[in-house]
C-alpha cells in the first residue's frame, strides 16, 4: 500500500469518526435539558396581598340638611373636636320667619278650636231644649230635625278644628327642626378630616340625582382600620378574625398588626370614596375588605397607602414542591366533565429510570413560592421543575438530561447531577 493511500484511508477514518460525532452530538442536542429537585418539608403560610387606604373605623360625613349660605365656620381642616362642639352656622332669617309664621298658625287654630267647642256646646243645648219642647208638642218635628242637624254641623267643626290644630304644630315642629338644623354641631369626637367648604358659599340641599353639600368629615383616629381591595379569586381564602401584617407607606420601618373584622359580599363600586385613586378602569372585580390596626400611631392619617399579607393558613412540616413545577394537563384519554369540556389533571413530572413520567397529585396549602403535596409523591421522587417552557412540552417517556439538581434544605433527601 502506497503512503498516498494510507493517507487518504486515514482521511476518510478520521472524517467518518467527525460524521458519527456530530450525530451524537446532535441527537443529544434535542434532547431537553432540565433542572431537577426532590420534595421536602416545609412550613407552609399562606396568604393573600392587597394594596389598600387607612381609614378611620369610625367617621361622619356631614351634609346639608338645609339651604342658605354658610355665615360662620367655626372649625379648619385637622382640627380637634368633641361631641356636640359648635362647627359651623348656615344663615337662618328664613327658617326663623318659618318659625314664626308656624306659630302664629298655631295660635290661630287653637282659638278657633275655642270659638268651635263654644259654638258646639251652644248648638247641644239647643238640641236638647228642641227636643224637651217637641217631645212636649210644642215645637214642630221639622224644626226638632233642622235643631240635631245644626249640633252634627258644630260637632264636625269642632273635630275639624282639632286636627287643624295638630297639622299646626306639626308645621312648627318642622319648622323648628328646620331651624336646628342651620346650626351644624358635631356627633362625635374626633378630627376634622375633609372640609370642603368656605364661609360665604351656599348649601344646596341632596335630591334624588344629586348629591347635597358635603359640608365635611369627622373622623375618630383612636381605631383605625385599613380597607383592602382584594380579588375575587382570594376573597373565599379571607376571613373574619385572620390575622393581617400591615405595611404602611409613611411609616417603612415599621411594621402594625392586624385582624381582619369585615369581608363585604358586594364588588367595589367605581365610585367609592374609601379607595380613591386605587380603583381602575378596568374590567377587574375586586371587594372590600377591612382590617383593624391593633396599636397604630398617634400620627397616622386617613387616606395613607397599605399593604397587607392577609395570612389564610399555615401549616408545619409538610411535604412541598415548587409552585413553578406543578403542571395542569388534558386528561390523555380525553375524557370529558358532564358540561362536555374535556377533563384536566394536576400533577408533576417525575424522573423515573431516566425517562420523564407524569404524576398525577393532590395539592393543599399554597404558599409564596411553594405547595403543599398531600398526595402522590414521596421525599424519594426527583421532579422537574424547570425550566417553564420545557416543562410545558414535555410527554410521558420524553428523555432529558439533567442541567442541574436543586440542593434542598436541611431534612431533604440530595440527588446526583448527571
Amino acid at each position: 500500500m502506497s503512503k498516498t493511500w494510507k493517507i487518504s484511508v486515514g482521511v476518510a477514518g478520521l472524517l467518518a469518526v467527525l460524521v458519527v460525532l456530530g450525530a451524537i452530538s446532535a441527537r443529544d442536542r434535542k434532547i431537553p435539558r432540565v433542572i431537577v429537585s426532590r420534595p421536602k418539608l416545609e412550613d407552609l403560610v399562606s396568604k393573600v396581598t392587597a394594596n389598600g387606604k387607612i381609614q378611620a373605623e369610625k367617621k361622619v360625613d356631614l351634609s346639608a340638611l338645609v339651604m342658605g349660605q354658610i355665615v360662620n365656620l367655626a372649625v379648619r381642616n385637622g382640627d380637634r373636636v368633641k361631641k356636640s362642639d359648635f362647627l359651623l352656622q348656615i344663615d337662618s332669617h328664613r327658617a326663623a320667619a318659618e318659625e314664626a309664621g308656624s306659630v302664629a298658625a298655631l295660635a290661630g287654630s287653637l282659638a278657633a278650636v275655642d270659638s268651635a267647642r263654644a259654638s258646639l256646646e251652644q248648638a247641644r243645648r239647643d238640641s236638647d231644649r228642641a227636643k224637651k219642647n217637641y217631645e212636649a208638642k210644642i215645637l214642630p218635628e221639622a224644626d226638632s230635625q233642622r235643631s240635631k242637624s245644626d249640633l252634627e254641623t258644630a260637632q264636625a267643626n269642632f273635630e275639624v278644628a282639632q286636627r287643624r290644630v295638630e297639622q299646626n304644630r306639626a308645621n312648627l315642629n318642622a319648622s323648628r327642626d328646620t331651624l336646628s338644623k342651620t346650626t351644624v354641631r358635631s356627633p362625635i369626637d374626633g378630627i376634622v378630616t375633609d372640609l370642603p367648604v368656605k364661609e360665604g358659599e351656599v348649601t344646596v340641599i341632596g335630591t334624588m340625582n344629586n348629591p347635597g353639600t358635603q359640608l365635611m368629615t369627622i373622623s375618630d383616629m383612636s381605631s383605625v382600620e385599613a380597607v383592602l381591595m382584594v380579588d375575587e379569586t382570594d376573597v373565599p381564602n379571607v376571613k373574619v378574625g385572620q390575622k393581617a401584617m400591615l405595611s404602611v407607606e409613611a411609616y417603612p420601618d415599621h411594621a402594625f398588626e392586624g385582624v381582619v373584622t369585615q369581608v363585604e359580599n358586594s364588588p367595589i363600586a367605581r365610585n367609592d370614596t374609601d379607595l380613591q385613586g386605587l380603583i381602575t378602569t378596568s374590567d377587574a372585580i375586586n371587594f372590600k375588605v377591612r382590617a383593624k390596626i391593633l396599636n397604630p400611631p398617634g400620627s397616622i392619617r386617613p387616606g395613607f397607602s397599605v399593604t397587607a399579607d392577609v395570612i389564610t393558613g399555615s401549616k408545619p412540616r409538610v411535604l412541598a414542591v415548587p409552585l413553578a413545577a406543578i403542571v395542569i394537563r388534558d386528561d390523555p384519554k380525553g375524557a370529558k366533565t358532564t358540561s362536555g369540556r374535556i377533563k384536566t389533571q394536576t400533577g408533576v413530572y417525575a424522573l423515573r429510570k431516566g425517562k420523564v413520567e407524569f404524576v398525577p397529585v393532590e395539592l393543599g396549602l399554597t404558599g409564596e413560592l411553594m405547595v403543599e403535596v398531600s398526595k402522590g409523591l414521596s421525599r424519594e421522587e426527583q421532579i422537574i421543575t424547570g425550566p417553564f417552557k420545557t416543562l410545558r412540552t414535555l410527554r410521558d417517556g420524553d428523555r432529558v438530561k439533567i442541567e442541574k439538581e436543586k440542593k434542598g434544605t436541611e431534612g431533604e433527601l440530595a440527588g446526583s447531577s448527571t
